[in-house]
């Protein structure tokens, strides 16, 4: 790899960040790799002018406002993946991969030849399903949710259902975690 990138990793995990730091300084050395401990460490310098983006989980939630508009250009890091609510549509790292498939996943996303998955076809959620998600991931319960959207308590039940279905997600938590890695409610919002 020639090109020289300019590329963000923000996590409170230390050894990740060196980790994937000399991984990525290994794959390509005129690349410019800056770690930061913190959004806000991050946000104080500039951070528009990254071509790429590895950030924790966890700072992938709370600043998704920031990450979600950038998403062809964010990897998110996750400590083994499975059974986790992040949505297909996402680049995915698994830090836990050994370092040859690391290497291999890392030399995928600089070169471009990681495409963001689309979801799969008959995954996309209504808009009327969209509206009882937002509302059980803030806490509503089914009741609530018919009263304040004027439907009947079935037609809740079977929302949630084709939701759970749809998405493979029967967690409140982790409906909540998808509602909010998709931008349809802010984290700080429920």
């Amino acid at each position: 790899m020639n090109i020289s990138m300019e590329i963000a990793i923000i996590t409170p995990d230390t050894l990740s960040a060196v980790g994937i730091r000399e991984l990525l300084k290994e794959l390509g050395p005129n690349n410019t790799v800056r770690t930061f401990p913190d959004f806000g460490t991050f946000a104080d310098d500039t951070p528009d002018m990254y071509t790429w983006y590895f950030v924790s989980s966890q700072t992938y939630v709370l600043y998704n406002a920031f990450f979600l508009p950038r998403k062809e250009k964010t990897v998110i890091l996750m400590h083994g993946v499975g059974g986790t609510a992040l949505p297909a549509s996402n680049h995915i790292l698994n830090i836990f991969l050994p370092e040859k498939k690391l290497k291999a996943e890392l030399i995928k996303f600089l070169s471009g030849n990681s495409p963001l998955p689309t979801p799969e076809e008959g995954r996309d959620l209504s808009t009327r399903e969209i509206e009882v998600l937002v509302l059980v991931s803030k806490g509503y319960i089914n009741k609530e949710i018919a009263d304040k959207l004027n439907i009947s308590l079935t037609t809740v039940i079977t929302h949630r259902k084709n939701i759970t279905e749809k998405l493979g997600i029967k967690s409140v938590s982790g409906l909540t975690m998808y509602a909010v890695m998709n931008g349809y409610v802010e984290a700080d919002r429920i």
